[in-house]
């Protein structure tokens, strides 16, 4: 480009997506005059979903702002909780991201997950038809300009992404009330009802179950609960309240 030169300041929080050069601070960006701010921060790496206010000269800006010379542009990241108008608060995690979605199923966040790879075209046309937010660690996926809305996971750690998404979007949790299967409503199961379901040991040893409504999949109190009890706690304990 050979245009205007502006300023540009990258808060600490998104510098992991701007080249090596851009990330101790205030560097120099020469524009090409006619694109707005907006393409100018996507251009340098930043998806906009994870741009929060956008400042020229100190003051807020629309993305749809033209840099001229010699603005400072400062880009920050988006508040925390983050708030999503337009539709309640569902997500859509694309398929490296399974167990999040298990995670957020079992502590009752609405969480479609593709376990086939269906292409980032299909997944942001969901996320539109379904006014989901789009989950990912795939920095071009959240460019995509079909997405309805998109928020970058920045661990690859389950525990950390799981506390991640629940400190940025702070949605009700409902534990034990979806199917991390299938993310289908659970109710709870006459142990006559689902006993064809059942190995012998398990109908001797439980007697409370659910089953999912969508799925059929049947649910106790088994081996792992301990271990999800201790995620359950967790969350409810830094992130509730649980919804009424």
């Amino acid at each position: 480009m050979n245009g205007p030169e502006i300023h540009l300041e990258v808060a600490p929080e998104l510098r992991l997506f701007v080249a090596h050069g851009r990330r101790q601070g205030r560097t120099p960006v020469v524009t090409d005059g006619s694109s707005t701010l907006g393409h100018v921060v996507e251009s340098l790496g930043i998806p906009l979903t994870e741009a929060g206010a956008l400042l020229v000269d100190g003051r807020p800006a629309p993305a749809s702002h033209i840099p001229a010379a010699g603005e400072l542009v400062e880009v920050r990241p988006v508040p925390r909780p983050q708030q999503v108008p337009g539709a309640p608060l569902r997500f859509l995690l694309d398929v490296h991201l399974g167990t999040l979605a298990r995670r957020l199923r079992l502590l009752g966040v609405d969480a479609a997950y593709e376990s086939e790879d269906i292409g980032d075209p299909a997944l942001a046309a969901l996320s539109a038809k379904e006014r989901r937010v789009l989950l990912s660690r795939d920095r071009g996926l959240l460019h995509r300009r079909e997405l309805w809305a998109g928020a970058y996971v920045y661990s690859d750690r389950p525990d950390e992404q799981l506390r991640d998404v629940l400190e940025r979007f702070a949605p009700a949790l409902a534990p034990w009330t979806r199917c991390t299967a299938c993310n289908g409503p659970l109710t709870a199961a006459d142990k006559d009802t689902v006993g064809p379901h059942l190995e012998h040991g398990t109908r001797r040893t439980y007697d409370v179950f659910a089953q999912c409504a969508e799925c059929g999949r049947v649910y106790w109190r088994g081996a792992h609960h301990a271990r999800l009890e201790a995620i359950v706690a967790e969350a409810v304990r830094d992130f509730g309240p649980v919804a009424g």
